[in-house]
Protein backbone atom coordinates (compact mmCIF):
# COMPACT_ATOMS: atom_id res chain seq x y z
CA UNK A 1 0.00 0.00 0.00
CA UNK A 2 1.45 3.28 -0.56
CA UNK A 3 2.60 5.59 2.12
CA UNK A 4 0.53 8.73 2.56
CA UNK A 5 2.77 11.33 4.41
CA UNK A 6 1.04 12.74 7.14
CA UNK A 7 0.88 16.49 5.86
CA UNK A 8 -1.53 15.12 3.00
CA UNK A 9 -3.77 13.75 4.67
CA UNK A 10 -4.00 16.90 7.16
CA UNK A 11 -4.13 19.07 3.69
CA UNK A 12 -6.90 16.67 2.37
CA UNK A 13 -8.59 16.92 5.65
CA UNK A 14 -8.77 20.55 5.74
CA UNK A 15 -9.34 21.20 1.75
CA UNK A 16 -12.44 18.72 1.69
CA UNK A 17 -14.98 17.49 2.08
CA UNK A 18 -18.43 16.01 3.08
CA UNK A 19 -19.41 14.13 0.66
CA UNK A 20 -17.34 10.77 1.85
CA UNK A 21 -18.37 7.51 0.32
CA UNK A 22 -20.26 5.34 3.23
CA UNK A 23 -17.20 3.14 4.23
CA UNK A 24 -15.11 6.39 5.02
CA UNK A 25 -17.97 7.69 7.29
CA UNK A 26 -18.61 4.56 8.53
CA UNK A 27 -14.59 4.06 9.48
CA UNK A 28 -14.88 7.49 11.29
CA UNK A 29 -17.51 7.16 13.16
CA UNK A 30 -15.83 3.88 14.26
CA UNK A 31 -12.71 5.73 14.84
CA UNK A 32 -15.13 8.09 17.12
CA UNK A 33 -16.81 5.78 18.96
CA UNK A 34 -13.59 3.82 20.22
CA UNK A 35 -11.79 7.01 21.04
CA UNK A 36 -11.87 9.16 23.78
CA UNK A 37 -13.18 12.28 22.56
CA UNK A 38 -13.31 15.06 24.69
CA UNK A 39 -16.47 17.61 24.73
CA UNK A 40 -17.17 21.14 23.63
CA UNK A 41 -16.75 21.99 27.29
CA UNK A 42 -13.40 20.53 27.41
CA UNK A 43 -12.04 20.84 24.07
CA UNK A 44 -12.61 24.49 24.59
CA UNK A 45 -10.03 26.42 22.45
CA UNK A 46 -9.61 28.75 24.80
CA UNK A 47 -8.65 26.30 27.55
CA UNK A 48 -6.24 24.37 25.54
CA UNK A 49 -3.75 27.17 25.41
CA UNK A 50 -2.34 26.21 22.34
CA UNK A 51 -0.07 28.84 20.74
CA UNK A 52 0.40 30.78 23.54
CA UNK A 53 3.63 32.39 24.97
CA UNK A 54 6.68 33.74 23.68
CA UNK A 55 7.21 31.02 22.48
CA UNK A 56 4.49 28.46 23.55
CA UNK A 57 5.70 25.55 24.79
CA UNK A 58 6.54 23.00 22.47
CA UNK A 59 3.16 20.41 23.45
CA UNK A 60 1.50 23.61 22.46
CA UNK A 61 2.93 24.29 19.08
CA UNK A 62 0.44 23.54 16.15
CA UNK A 63 1.87 22.73 12.53
CA UNK A 64 0.76 21.96 9.07
CA UNK A 65 4.21 20.73 8.14
CA UNK A 66 3.30 17.82 10.62
CA UNK A 67 -0.47 17.88 10.09
CA UNK A 68 -0.54 18.57 14.11
CA UNK A 69 -2.90 21.66 13.50
CA UNK A 70 -6.06 19.44 12.52
CA UNK A 71 -5.70 16.75 15.04
CA UNK A 72 -8.69 17.05 16.75
CA UNK A 73 -8.85 18.81 19.63
CA UNK A 74 -6.80 21.43 17.55
CA UNK A 75 -8.51 21.57 14.90
CA UNK A 76 -10.83 24.16 17.05
CA UNK A 77 -7.98 26.40 17.27
CA UNK A 78 -6.52 26.09 14.02
CA UNK A 79 -10.20 26.83 12.52
CA UNK A 80 -9.95 30.51 13.51
CA UNK A 81 -6.55 30.53 12.40
CA UNK A 82 -6.34 28.78 9.01
CA UNK A 83 -4.25 32.00 7.13
CA UNK A 84 -1.46 31.18 10.23
CA UNK A 85 -0.79 27.65 8.46
CA UNK A 86 -0.83 27.79 4.86
CA UNK A 87 -0.68 30.86 2.34
CA UNK A 88 -3.73 33.25 1.54
CA UNK A 89 -5.02 35.65 -0.88
CA UNK A 90 -7.46 38.52 0.77
CA UNK A 91 -11.08 38.94 -0.26
CA UNK A 92 -11.47 43.10 0.65
CA UNK A 93 -14.13 44.17 2.24
CA UNK A 94 -15.72 47.73 1.84
CA UNK A 95 -13.65 50.02 3.71
CA UNK A 96 -16.07 52.61 4.87
CA UNK A 97 -20.62 52.47 4.69
CA UNK A 98 -20.14 48.74 6.58
CA UNK A 99 -23.79 47.47 6.34
CA UNK A 100 -25.32 46.92 10.23
CA UNK A 101 -27.81 44.20 11.34
CA UNK A 102 -30.22 45.73 13.81
CA UNK A 103 -30.43 43.49 17.30
CA UNK A 104 -33.44 42.29 19.49
CA UNK A 105 -32.12 39.64 21.71
CA UNK A 106 -34.81 36.90 21.90
CA UNK A 107 -33.94 34.53 25.30
CA UNK A 108 -36.67 32.37 24.84
CA UNK A 109 -34.70 30.66 21.94
CA UNK A 110 -32.67 28.88 24.42
CA UNK A 111 -35.89 27.13 25.67
CA UNK A 112 -36.21 25.28 22.24
CA UNK A 113 -36.70 21.71 22.03
CA UNK A 114 -36.39 19.37 19.97
CA UNK A 115 -35.88 15.42 19.16
CA UNK A 116 -33.09 14.71 16.79
CA UNK A 117 -33.75 12.39 13.74
CA UNK A 118 -31.25 9.45 15.22
CA UNK A 119 -32.95 9.76 18.97
CA UNK A 120 -36.17 9.37 20.93
CA UNK A 121 -34.63 12.03 23.54
CA UNK A 122 -35.48 15.45 23.66
CA UNK A 123 -32.41 18.08 22.97
CA UNK A 124 -32.22 21.32 24.49
CA UNK A 125 -30.61 24.03 23.19
CA UNK A 126 -27.28 23.97 25.18
CA UNK A 127 -27.36 20.24 24.16
CA UNK A 128 -27.75 21.75 20.71
CA UNK A 129 -24.85 24.07 20.87
CA UNK A 130 -22.50 20.89 22.55
CA UNK A 131 -23.15 18.43 20.40
CA UNK A 132 -22.18 20.50 17.35
CA UNK A 133 -19.00 21.59 19.18
CA UNK A 134 -20.61 25.32 18.27
CA UNK A 135 -18.19 28.22 17.66
CA UNK A 136 -20.82 30.39 16.45
CA UNK A 137 -23.45 30.57 15.92
CA UNK A 138 -26.05 33.61 14.41
CA UNK A 139 -29.96 33.76 13.85
CA UNK A 140 -31.71 36.50 12.14
CA UNK A 141 -35.39 37.09 11.88
CA UNK A 142 -36.71 39.46 9.56
CA UNK A 143 -33.63 41.00 9.16
CA UNK A 144 -32.50 40.98 13.16
CA UNK A 145 -30.27 39.56 15.05
CA UNK A 146 -32.50 37.71 17.59
CA UNK A 147 -29.68 35.17 18.70
CA UNK A 148 -25.91 35.54 18.46
CA UNK A 149 -23.68 33.25 20.82
CA UNK A 150 -19.48 32.41 20.55
CA UNK A 151 -19.12 29.42 23.20
CA UNK A 152 -15.46 28.34 21.85
CA UNK A 153 -12.78 29.77 20.47
CA UNK A 154 -14.22 32.51 17.56
CA UNK A 155 -15.30 36.35 18.44
CA UNK A 156 -17.13 39.03 16.86
CA UNK A 157 -14.14 40.59 14.93
CA UNK A 158 -13.14 36.24 14.06
CA UNK A 159 -12.67 35.06 11.10
CA UNK A 160 -13.55 31.77 10.59
CA UNK A 161 -12.71 28.74 8.06
CA UNK A 162 -15.67 28.03 6.15
CA UNK A 163 -14.70 24.59 4.56
CA UNK A 164 -17.73 23.71 1.58
CA UNK A 165 -19.82 26.36 2.16
CA UNK A 166 -17.17 28.33 0.12
CA UNK A 167 -18.77 26.17 -3.04
CA UNK A 168 -21.75 27.78 -2.68
CA UNK A 169 -20.18 31.33 -2.43
CA UNK A 170 -18.31 29.72 -5.78
CA UNK A 171 -22.36 29.08 -7.05
CA UNK A 172 -22.87 32.35 -6.28
CA UNK A 173 -20.56 34.05 -7.96
CA UNK A 174 -21.57 31.68 -11.38
CA UNK A 175 -25.27 32.36 -11.07
CA UNK A 176 -24.40 36.49 -10.96
CA UNK A 177 -22.43 35.90 -14.33
CA UNK A 178 -25.12 33.67 -15.67
CA UNK A 179 -27.86 36.28 -15.15
CA UNK A 180 -25.77 38.78 -16.83
CA UNK A 181 -25.27 36.74 -19.83
CA UNK A 182 -21.37 36.16 -19.48
CA UNK A 183 -21.66 32.64 -19.53
CA UNK A 184 -23.94 30.03 -20.34
CA UNK A 185 -24.66 27.31 -18.44
CA UNK A 186 -25.82 25.05 -21.34
CA UNK A 187 -22.34 25.29 -23.17
CA UNK A 188 -19.52 22.86 -22.55
CA UNK A 189 -16.61 23.62 -19.82
CA UNK A 190 -14.28 22.86 -22.91
CA UNK A 191 -15.78 26.36 -24.92
CA UNK A 192 -14.29 28.39 -22.05
CA UNK A 193 -11.27 26.36 -21.00
CA UNK A 194 -10.05 24.53 -23.86
CA UNK A 195 -7.47 23.17 -21.88
CA UNK A 196 -10.12 20.61 -20.28
CA UNK A 197 -11.11 19.52 -23.78
CA UNK A 198 -9.53 16.04 -23.47
CA UNK A 199 -10.44 15.57 -19.76
CA UNK A 200 -13.73 13.98 -18.13
CA UNK A 201 -15.31 17.75 -18.22
CA UNK A 202 -14.96 18.46 -21.66
CA UNK A 203 -17.84 17.56 -22.77
CA UNK A 204 -19.78 18.33 -19.72
CA UNK A 205 -21.79 21.43 -19.46
CA UNK A 206 -21.38 23.90 -17.30
CA UNK A 207 -24.93 22.99 -15.52
CA UNK A 208 -24.21 20.13 -15.14
CA UNK A 209 -20.76 21.02 -13.55
CA UNK A 210 -22.79 23.58 -10.98
CA UNK A 211 -25.04 20.89 -10.40
CA UNK A 212 -22.33 17.74 -9.68
CA UNK A 213 -24.03 15.29 -12.17
CA UNK A 214 -20.74 15.27 -14.01
CA UNK A 215 -19.21 11.30 -15.28
CA UNK A 216 -15.49 12.03 -13.22
CA UNK A 217 -13.28 9.16 -12.51
CA UNK A 218 -12.34 10.45 -8.93
CA UNK A 219 -13.25 9.40 -5.43
CA UNK A 220 -13.13 11.29 -1.79
CA UNK A 221 -12.47 7.98 -0.34
CA UNK A 222 -10.14 8.50 2.27
CA UNK A 223 -9.47 5.02 2.95
CA UNK A 224 -8.01 4.26 -0.44
CA UNK A 225 -4.75 5.10 -1.17
CA UNK A 226 -5.35 5.45 -4.52
CA UNK A 227 -8.22 7.58 -4.62
CA UNK A 228 -8.21 10.90 -6.84
CA UNK A 229 -8.66 13.20 -3.82
CA UNK A 230 -4.88 12.30 -2.49
CA UNK A 231 -3.49 13.07 -6.10
CA UNK A 232 -5.96 16.47 -5.99
CA UNK A 233 -4.88 17.24 -2.70
CA UNK A 234 -1.21 16.92 -3.47
CA UNK A 235 -1.68 19.35 -6.17
CA UNK A 236 -2.21 22.17 -4.24
CA UNK A 237 0.10 21.05 -1.13
CA UNK A 238 2.49 24.21 -0.21
CA UNK A 239 4.92 21.60 1.97
CA UNK A 240 5.31 18.43 -1.20
CA UNK A 241 9.02 17.17 -1.37
CA UNK A 242 11.15 18.38 -3.95
CA UNK A 243 10.85 15.34 -5.94
CA UNK A 244 7.48 15.58 -6.71
CA UNK A 245 6.69 15.05 -10.51
CA UNK A 246 2.88 15.42 -10.32
CA UNK A 247 0.24 17.90 -11.70
CA UNK A 248 1.93 21.55 -10.49
CA UNK A 249 -1.58 22.99 -9.47
CA UNK A 250 -5.54 22.39 -9.31
CA UNK A 251 -5.81 23.23 -12.52
CA UNK A 252 -2.98 21.13 -14.24
CA UNK A 253 -4.50 18.25 -12.26
CA UNK A 254 -8.05 18.65 -13.57
CA UNK A 255 -7.18 18.33 -16.98
CA UNK A 256 -5.48 14.66 -16.03
CA UNK A 257 -9.00 13.23 -15.22
CA UNK A 258 -11.03 11.08 -17.23
CA UNK A 259 -14.76 9.90 -17.28
CA UNK A 260 -16.25 7.08 -15.26
CA UNK A 261 -16.25 4.08 -18.14
CA UNK A 262 -19.83 3.65 -19.57
CA UNK A 263 -21.40 6.32 -17.50
CA UNK A 264 -22.21 9.72 -19.38
CA UNK A 265 -23.13 13.06 -17.64
CA UNK A 266 -26.17 14.20 -16.41
CA UNK A 267 -27.30 10.63 -14.71
CA UNK A 268 -27.35 11.12 -11.13
CA UNK A 269 -25.74 13.91 -8.55
CA UNK A 270 -21.93 12.54 -6.77
CA UNK A 271 -20.62 14.92 -4.46
CA UNK A 272 -17.21 16.07 -5.95
CA UNK A 273 -15.38 18.65 -5.15
CA UNK A 274 -12.97 19.45 -8.20
CA UNK A 275 -16.27 20.29 -9.87
CA UNK A 276 -16.27 23.16 -7.87
CA UNK A 277 -12.15 23.94 -9.32
CA UNK A 278 -13.53 23.88 -12.73
CA UNK A 279 -16.90 26.51 -11.81
CA UNK A 280 -13.60 28.72 -10.04
CA UNK A 281 -11.44 28.08 -13.34
CA UNK A 282 -14.46 29.26 -15.88
CA UNK A 283 -15.30 32.31 -13.91
CA UNK A 284 -11.55 33.25 -13.74
CA UNK A 285 -11.17 32.58 -17.58
CA UNK A 286 -14.72 34.30 -18.08
CA UNK A 287 -13.51 37.65 -15.90
CA UNK A 288 -9.74 37.55 -15.78
CA UNK A 289 -10.08 37.58 -12.40
CA UNK A 290 -9.52 35.63 -9.25
CA UNK A 291 -12.27 34.39 -7.08
CA UNK A 292 -11.09 36.33 -4.23
CA UNK A 293 -11.59 39.71 -6.59
CA UNK A 294 -14.70 38.42 -7.60
CA UNK A 295 -16.37 37.93 -4.24
CA UNK A 296 -14.84 41.31 -3.76
CA UNK A 297 -16.22 43.40 -6.44
CA UNK A 298 -19.98 41.57 -6.54
CA UNK A 299 -20.56 40.54 -3.07
CA UNK A 300 -18.34 41.72 0.15
CA UNK A 301 -17.99 45.33 -0.85
CA UNK A 302 -21.32 46.18 -2.05
CA UNK A 303 -22.98 44.19 0.44
CA UNK A 304 -20.96 46.67 3.23
CA UNK A 305 -18.77 43.58 4.34
CA UNK A 306 -16.55 44.91 7.93
CA UNK A 307 -13.94 42.22 7.82
CA UNK A 308 -11.52 41.22 4.67
CA UNK A 309 -11.96 37.27 4.30
CA UNK A 310 -9.18 35.31 2.38
CA UNK A 311 -8.58 32.24 0.71
CA UNK A 312 -6.39 29.91 0.46
CA UNK A 313 -4.34 28.80 -2.31
CA UNK A 314 -2.17 26.16 -4.08
CA UNK A 315 1.75 26.67 -5.22
CA UNK A 316 0.54 28.54 -8.55
CA UNK A 317 -1.31 31.22 -6.63
CA UNK A 318 -4.78 29.54 -7.88
CA UNK A 319 -7.48 30.18 -4.75
CA UNK A 320 -8.89 26.95 -3.16
CA UNK A 321 -12.71 27.46 -4.42
CA UNK A 322 -13.98 24.31 -3.02
CA UNK A 323 -13.32 25.09 0.53
CA UNK A 324 -10.28 27.66 1.21
CA UNK A 325 -12.41 30.04 2.43
CA UNK A 326 -12.58 31.28 5.50
CA UNK A 327 -14.57 34.99 6.86
CA UNK A 328 -16.33 36.52 9.88
CA UNK A 329 -19.75 35.12 11.26
CA UNK A 330 -21.76 38.40 11.20
CA UNK A 331 -20.06 39.01 7.42
CA UNK A 332 -21.46 35.75 6.74
CA UNK A 333 -24.49 36.59 8.14
CA UNK A 334 -25.71 39.32 6.25
CA UNK A 335 -24.55 37.33 3.15
CA UNK A 336 -27.76 35.18 4.07
CA UNK A 337 -29.86 37.95 4.71
CA UNK A 338 -29.31 39.24 1.33
CA UNK A 339 -29.55 35.97 0.07
CA UNK A 340 -33.20 35.86 1.51
CA UNK A 341 -33.65 38.96 0.35
CA UNK A 342 -33.16 38.00 -3.41
CA UNK A 343 -30.11 40.44 -3.68
CA UNK A 344 -31.58 43.14 -1.77
CA UNK A 345 -30.47 44.80 1.40
CA UNK A 346 -32.43 47.23 2.64
CA UNK A 347 -33.56 49.30 -0.95
CA UNK A 348 -30.21 48.19 -1.88
CA UNK A 349 -29.79 46.13 -4.39
CA UNK A 350 -26.08 43.99 -4.32
CA UNK A 351 -26.94 40.95 -6.83
CA UNK A 352 -29.68 40.56 -8.94
CA UNK A 353 -33.18 38.82 -7.69
CA UNK A 354 -32.29 36.74 -11.21
CA UNK A 355 -29.10 35.40 -10.11
CA UNK A 356 -30.53 34.36 -6.66
CA UNK A 357 -33.40 32.62 -8.71
CA UNK A 358 -30.37 30.91 -10.77
CA UNK A 359 -29.46 28.71 -7.02
CA UNK A 360 -32.30 29.22 -4.93
CA UNK A 361 -34.62 26.80 -6.29
CA UNK A 362 -33.93 23.72 -8.82
CA UNK A 363 -32.08 20.27 -8.89
CA UNK A 364 -33.32 17.56 -9.79
CA UNK A 365 -34.90 15.64 -6.39
CA UNK A 366 -34.55 12.21 -8.62
CA UNK A 367 -31.15 12.95 -9.57
CA UNK A 368 -29.93 13.34 -5.60
CA UNK A 369 -31.40 10.65 -4.90
CA UNK A 370 -29.80 8.10 -7.21
CA UNK A 371 -26.68 9.05 -6.32
CA UNK A 372 -27.44 7.67 -2.83
CA UNK A 373 -24.99 9.51 -0.73
CA UNK A 374 -27.66 11.28 2.01
CA UNK A 375 -30.64 8.93 2.15
CA UNK A 376 -31.59 10.75 5.24
CA UNK A 377 -32.18 14.10 2.92
CA UNK A 378 -35.50 12.80 1.29
CA UNK A 379 -36.89 15.14 -1.75
CA UNK A 380 -33.14 17.55 -1.67
CA UNK A 381 -32.07 18.82 -4.57
CA UNK A 382 -28.43 20.12 -5.12
CA UNK A 383 -28.20 22.91 -7.49
CA UNK A 384 -25.07 25.94 -8.79
CA UNK A 385 -23.49 24.48 -5.18
CA UNK A 386 -26.43 24.82 -3.22
CA UNK A 387 -28.41 22.52 -0.95
CA UNK A 388 -31.95 22.44 -2.14
CA UNK A 389 -34.25 21.34 0.61
CA UNK A 390 -37.99 21.75 -1.33
CA UNK A 391 -39.71 21.51 1.96
CA UNK A 392 -42.37 23.73 2.25
CA UNK A 393 -40.58 26.04 3.76
CA UNK A 394 -38.52 26.70 0.59
CA UNK A 395 -35.56 26.13 2.45
CA UNK A 396 -31.99 25.95 0.81
CA UNK A 397 -28.76 25.72 2.48
CA UNK A 398 -24.64 26.13 2.06
CA UNK A 399 -22.71 23.13 4.37
CA UNK A 400 -19.41 22.27 4.93
CA UNK A 401 -17.31 19.97 7.31
CA UNK A 402 -17.41 19.96 10.78
CA UNK A 403 -20.72 22.01 10.95
CA UNK A 404 -20.46 25.17 8.92
CA UNK A 405 -23.55 26.55 7.83
CA UNK A 406 -25.85 28.90 5.83
CA UNK A 407 -29.76 28.01 6.01
CA UNK A 408 -32.18 30.77 4.80
CA UNK A 409 -36.17 29.79 5.42
CA UNK A 410 -38.03 32.53 3.33
CA UNK A 411 -41.35 31.56 4.62
CA UNK A 412 -39.87 31.65 8.23
CA UNK A 413 -38.17 35.01 6.95
CA UNK A 414 -35.36 33.27 9.00
CA UNK A 415 -31.28 32.70 8.63
CA UNK A 416 -29.06 30.88 10.37
CA UNK A 417 -25.39 30.57 10.26
CA UNK A 418 -23.07 28.97 11.80
CA UNK A 419 -19.49 27.75 12.38
CA UNK A 420 -18.19 25.02 14.49
CA UNK A 421 -15.11 22.51 14.52
CA UNK A 422 -17.26 18.80 15.19
CA UNK A 423 -14.90 16.16 15.42
CA UNK A 424 -16.67 14.51 13.13
CA UNK A 425 -16.61 15.95 9.47
CA UNK A 426 -19.24 14.57 8.06
CA UNK A 427 -23.05 16.13 7.39
CA UNK A 428 -24.26 12.68 7.51
CA UNK A 429 -23.24 12.69 11.48
CA UNK A 430 -24.62 16.72 11.72
CA UNK A 431 -27.31 16.83 9.49
CA UNK A 432 -29.77 14.72 12.53
CA UNK A 433 -29.00 17.32 14.73
CA UNK A 434 -28.88 20.65 13.21
CA UNK A 435 -31.37 20.55 10.18
CA UNK A 436 -34.50 19.23 13.15
CA UNK A 437 -33.36 22.23 15.23
CA UNK A 438 -33.27 24.27 12.19
CA UNK A 439 -37.05 23.43 11.38
CA UNK A 440 -38.08 24.04 15.10
CA UNK A 441 -36.39 27.87 15.72
CA UNK A 442 -38.05 27.99 12.27
CA UNK A 443 -41.46 26.74 13.85
CA UNK A 444 -41.07 28.75 16.67
CA UNK A 445 -40.04 32.42 14.88
CA UNK A 446 -43.60 31.97 12.85
CA UNK A 447 -45.61 31.65 16.12
CA UNK A 448 -43.62 35.12 17.28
Amino acid sequence: MKKLSTTIFMVVCMISIFAQTDNTTTKESQNTATQTVLNAEESNPNKMEWMQGFPPPKDKILSAKDGSFFNFPALRYSVNHMREFFPSRRVLSAKDDYYTLRTKHDKEIESIVFTPWNSETPMNWQEFLDANYTDGIIILHKGKIVYETYPAGLTPDGIHTAMSVSKSFAGTIASILIAEGQIDPNKFISYYIPELTDSAFGDATVQQVLDMTTSVDYTEDYTNPNAGVWQYAESGNPFRPDNYTGPYDYYEYLATLKKIPGQEHGEKFEYKTVNTEVIGWVISKVTNKSITELISEKIWVPMGAKYDGYYLVDPAGIAYAGGGFSLNLNDMAIFGEMIRNHGKLGRYEVISKEAVEEFSSGGDPELFAKGGEYPLLKGWSYHNFWWITNNEHKAFMARGVHGQAIYIDPVAEMVIVRFASNPLSSNKYIDPVSIPAYEAIADYLMEK
